[in-house]
């Protein structure tokens, strides 16, 4: 969870009386949806809801004075019939311009908006960052995550919730998990607990998420036996508290997974300086094993083959840069043998892996935050591309690749345009009819005659930026595992407002924003390169 110094008051049950120029409105429940005005000049504020004269949330708010820049939703299809007051600590103007509807403000565009990406996940409306609890379950593919439902901007962590059967169409469901009096609900993970070990029955779907306040940072449990449509929290909250441990509030984002052969669960926190482990037979009680310096927020840990040979298996923990280490674990110690090394660069933070994948599928599943900005849209950031990850033998040792998941090729099926052995002039006349897409995806291979810098431009922007005199790939060192070659191959892939790049089949990646479209569309260039191979496919 990448922490962002405000905070929404944690005391979510104080009594309603309002203070200064606040006021408060008061109606009866008839529609699905409560849409609220926001506008970003306008100073954000405390808003109070009680329902039929009960505490019911509190969230921090931008509420629009007079023209709103978009409206945010609350789907109170629960409380139809009782009576709602709401109370507003800052500027009461735009309270009566708070309107109820059984539709989303704006839904008629919905999806459809000039900015929305088109193929990656973005929240309907508000801020999104870190994804959470990834787990597949029932053939879905769920998927959490960090976000405002009330704001473009960081404030008020929920878990959002979305599901889909294959990787590329994800629909957002309610949200899943709400601030209450521990505090906000920051980053974690989810795990089937199939043989019922917490006692909140067989195969029910398990929450561990950090709930931050002002004071600490907390671990605590939440269950659904509904495959994550609806979740309770556990009475006992919280199971872990280590302020004390380590004197520092810094203590969050739980990675947990079951650990089979010592028939245990394991738990992987960050806290402080670095990677702490922790072990549990029930998800609810943890001892402290083992501790691993050196990261920052979001851990994951996890084992992969060595080129596809299972008897040959290494273990992996990262965090959230992306950095990691390559190493052995015992269920309790991770002993790093490697690294830190990195995969991955540009706009991606705090990636996580799927857990409960099938072993007949068998693959690492990884979805990471995009760290894009969404202009003009009533929605912020978005989740990049799911990718599969493996480890594979180089003259450097044992390194993690990253390539786009399969499932990628549901949304690019049509080959639109190849060549191959052609020059820059020759590659530019051919990708001149796809400067405007929203959507492509491109394979090449470049060759440089010069070991000086090649590469391709899109709207003035360079995204791919070969540098072979001083071995950097888009500013990042790279040097090929062929040492001598003066080849290089990428594959790209872009939407509406992002790019992503994998290097010679995943050795490297990164991702940028897409720049504002200008007209001038693709350019390769470099002295005297030439394209080897060039693919466009799109959907």
């Amino acid at each position: 969870m990448r922490v962002l110094h405000f905070y929404i008051l944690p005391a979510l049950f104080l009594s309603l009386a309002c203070a200064g120029n606040a006021g408060t409105v008061r109606m009866k429940i008839t529609g699905r949806y409560l849409n609220i005005p926001v506008a970003a000049r306008d100073e954000r504020a405390l808003m109070r809801f009680a329902v039929d004269g009960q505490p019911e949330r509190e969230f921090r708010v931008r509420l629009a004075s007079a023209a709103p820049d978009y409206h945010v939703f609350c789907d109170l299809s629960a409380l139809r019939g009782k009576t709602l007051e709401i109370s507003f600590a800052g500027n009461p103007a735009g309270l009566d311009a708070i309107r109820q509807s059984d539709e989303i403000a704006g839904a008629d565009s919905m999806y459809r908006e000039s900015n929305r990406p088109r193929f990656h996940f973005t929240a309907r409306r508000g801020w999104t960052n870190d994804p959470n609890g990834l787990v597949f379950h029932d053939g879905e593919y769920h998927l959490f995550y960090q976000h405002n439902p009330y704001e473009r901007e960081w404030e008020n962590m929920h878990w959002g919730h979305a599901v889909s059967r294959d990787l590329m169409h994800w629909e957002e469901l309610p949200l899943a998990l709400s601030p209450d009096e521990h505090g906000t609900i920051f980053s974690g993970s989810a795990v089937i607990d199939r043989d019922n070990t917490a006692g909140f029955g067989s195969n029910a779907m398990i929450a561990l998420y950090t709930a931050d306040s002002p004071e600490k940072q907390v671990q605590c449990l939440a269950y659904s036996r509904d495959k994550g449509r609806t979740w309770t929290k556990y009475s006992g909250n919280p199971v872990l508290d280590t302020r004390a441990r380590w004197n520092s509030k810094d203590t969050r984002d739980p990675k947990v997974f079951r650990y089979e052969s010592g028939n245990h669960w394991v738990m992987v926190l960050n806290e402080r300086d670095g990677h702490s482990v922790y072990t549990s037979s029930d998800l609810k009680q943890w001892t402290y094993q083992s501790h691993t310096t050196g990261f920052w927020e979001c851990p994951d840990l996890f084992e992969l083959p060595v080129d596809g040979d299972a008897s040959r298996s290494k273990w992996v923990m990262y965090g959230a840069s992306g950095t990691y280490m390559i190493g052995t674990f015992d269920g309790k110690q991770f002993t790093p043998e490697s690294g830190k090394h990195y995969y991955t660069a540009g706009s991606l933070y705090a990636a996580q892996t799927f857990a409960n994948i099938p072993p007949a599928d068998g693959r690492r599943i990884q979805i990471g935050w995009g760290r894009i900005e969404q202009p003009g849209m009533p929605f912020n950031m978005m989740m990049l591309l799911p990718t599969e990850l493996s480890l594979k033998t180089t003259r450097n040792g044992i390194r993690l690749f990253s390539v786009p998941a399969r499932e990628t090729e549901l949304v690019f099926g049509t080959v639109a345009a190849s060549a191959r052995n052609i020059s820059a002039a020759d590659a530019d006349a051919l990708m001149s009819r796809f400067g405007d897409s929203a959507c492509l995806r491109i394979k090449t291979t470049l060759k440089l005659s010069h070991a000086t810098s090649a590469g391709i431009d899109l709207d003035g922007r360079r995204i791919l930026d070969c540098d072979l005199n001083f071995n950097l790939i888009n500013g990042v060192f790279y040097s090929p595992d062929e040492m001598t070659s003066m080849e290089i191959s990428a594959d790209i892939i872009l939407d509406k407002t992002s790019v992503e790049v994998f290097i010679d089949n995943g050795a490297y990646s990164c991702s940028m924003p897409r720049s504002p479209r200008n007209g001038s569309g693709f350019a390769f260039w470099g002295n005297n390169i030439e394209i080897i191979e060039l693919t466009v496919v799109t959907r």
